[in-house]
């Protein structure tokens, strides 16, 4: 008969933390947040490590250059998404890679015969009042002129007005020239009073913008995660059908890191796919491997070489793998379980292997949750794909903002690599995630602020100071339903809940 195993299989909701005492030394603006991201040997640091323990899903509608670029900023990192062409992914990967800060390469433009409705309808878009026009529409065209807010008004101005005709030609703009360093470009933007200031190259073709406000958003990101030569870091994901195409070209690209993408990692294709890349490049190209639930995954992933190990099946707010296959865990229990075999394993053999929670993170406090348990960082979708940076469409719905968010097990994704096993099949026979909306939430970085203060909040009160003594010292309680009815809003009536007068 089938193995039944006696432990609950629990959610992140069923657990809370008990409180330690919190000393001066673990007051919440001297916790430390960073974490390690590969495999490393006890008395060695890893060789890349995260300043944030946080990283993007693979996913279509969440890791783009964008993303990765903010993310990476901030301290994290970013899975460009595999569901794409080789050349496509690496073009992505070397976006990020040569990514100068305070240089934007610009992703609101026009052409010249766009009328302002048109203008108004991508500022609609992307939140952008400042707009190139090019030749071509495109962000490398031949600069013609720069519109800003101050160049039109939307109460008295015709809709078919053409971009032409209020735009400030090129003849009048104030612009540097391609080798312009950040210093230069921002005395000269200081120096004309100006907001922007484009970069072109000797054809006056667009390069770069160059704005005020990243100027101090530059010295407000002490955190940023940076390679040996001061580049953004990014990772990314690839599939267990056309690696040997896919690895080289991001590793020439300049991924920092690679992750194989799929909902069911205990799977020899997962062990060709690591032997494959360590035969080949050996200990220079770190490679994550998942997902799995239990220690027997763990294990057969590490002994093929992977260098962090992903946890979770099923648990994604966009995913329906458990209804479609009866495949997984709770995530709570796969992460306790999985963290049980990793603490084995280096006891057994001095190597630590870092274990990313991915999924059933809907909430800030569950990725605290994630830590404790044993989970050295976690990986975010629904998290990410709320924001300006993601790739996916902004669209107002009644009165409110939401963002396109759709699962890589959806016929619209067409990631039928992430979740064949060798039928041969190029497509997706049933799907195992859902195509829908989250609300819209702004700026990463706004965001992101706010999630990390309530994880070192936690961590303080749990008298922790690094990730490390936090795995160390947690204590968990199991909570009954009531007690989770009773940690939540209760016997009020919220000022949201009274009718209109």
């Amino acid at each position: 008969m089938a193995q039944i195993f006696d432990e609950i299989s629990r959610t992140f909701d069923e657990y809370l933390l008990v409180p330690n005492l919190t000393t001066k030394k673990c007051a919440p603006a001297s916790v430390d947040l960073s974490s390690s991201l590969t495999r490393h040997r006890s008395d060695k640091e890893a060789a890349l490590r995260l300043n944030i323990p946080i990283v993007s899903a693979i996913m279509q509608s969440v890791s783009n250059h964008t993303l990765g670029i903010e993310l990476a900023r901030c301290g994290g990192l970013s899975f460009i998404y595999c569901s794409q062409s080789v050349a496509a992914e690496a073009e992505m990967v070397r976006r990020v890679k040569t990514y100068k800060a305070g240089f934007v390469t610009s992703d609101s433009n026009l052409k010249p015969d766009d009328t302002l409705a048109d203008l108004l309808k991508v500022k609609q878009h992307t939140g952008h009042s400042t707009m190139a026009v090019t030749a071509n529409g495109e962000p490398d065209g031949r600069l013609l002129g720069i519109v800003t807010s101050k160049d039109y008004r939307v109460t008295r101005d015709d809709m078919d007005k053409k971009v032409a005709d209020f735009m400030t030609p090129f003849s009048r703009v104030v612009h540097g020239k391609v080798g312009i360093s950040l210093k230069e470009a921002n005395d000269l933007l200081w120096k004309s009073k100006l907001d922007c200031i484009p970069v072109v190259d000797e054809k006056q073709n667009l390069v770069y913008l160059v704005f005020r406000k990243d100027y101090v958003e530059h010295h407000e990101n002490e955190q940023e995660l940076l390679d040996g030569e001061k580049r953004l870091m990014v990772g990314g994901g690839i599939n267990t059908h056309d690696y040997a195409e896919r690895v080289p070209a991001l590793v020439e690209a300049g991924a920092d890191v690679l992750c194989i993408d799929s909902s069911h990692g205990y799977t020899e294709y997962q062990s060709d796919t690591v032997h494959f890349i360590k035969s080949k490049y050996g200990d220079a190209v770190k490679v994550g491997a998942g997902n799995v639930v239990d220690g027997e995954g763990f294990r057969y992933l590490v002994d093929a070489g992977a260098d962090f190990i992903k946890v979770g099946i099923g648990g994604g707010s966009i995913c329906i793998t458990r209804e479609q296959r009866a495949i997984g865990r709770g995530q709570a229990t796969a992460v306790l379980d999985v963290a049980k075999a990793r603490d084995a394993y280096f006891a057994e053999t001095g190597a630590y292997i870092p274990l990313c929670s991915d999924g059933a993170t809907s909430h800030d406090h569950q990725i605290a949750l994630a830590l404790a348990m044993g989970a050295d960082f976690v990986m975010l979708g629904r998290y990410f794909a709320r924001f300006d940076e993601s790739p996916s469409k902004k669209v107002l719905e009644g009165n409110r903002y939401l963002k396109e968010y759709w699962g890589e097990g959806t016929n619209r994704a067409q990631n039928w690599q992430r979740y064949d096993l060798g039928g041969g099949e190029s497509a997706l026979i049933f799907e195992e995630g859902v195509d829908g909306y989250v609300p819209y939430a702004g700026k990463l970085k706004d965001n992101l602020d706010i999630t990390l203060a309530k994880i070192r909040a936690t961590l303080s009160a749990c008298g922790s100071a690094t990730i490390k003594e936090f795995q160390q010292r947690a204590r968990l309680t199991v909570v009954s339903q009531r007690t989770i009815v009773e940690g939540g809003v209760h016997d009020v009536i919220t000022k949201e809940g009274l009718p209109e007068r």
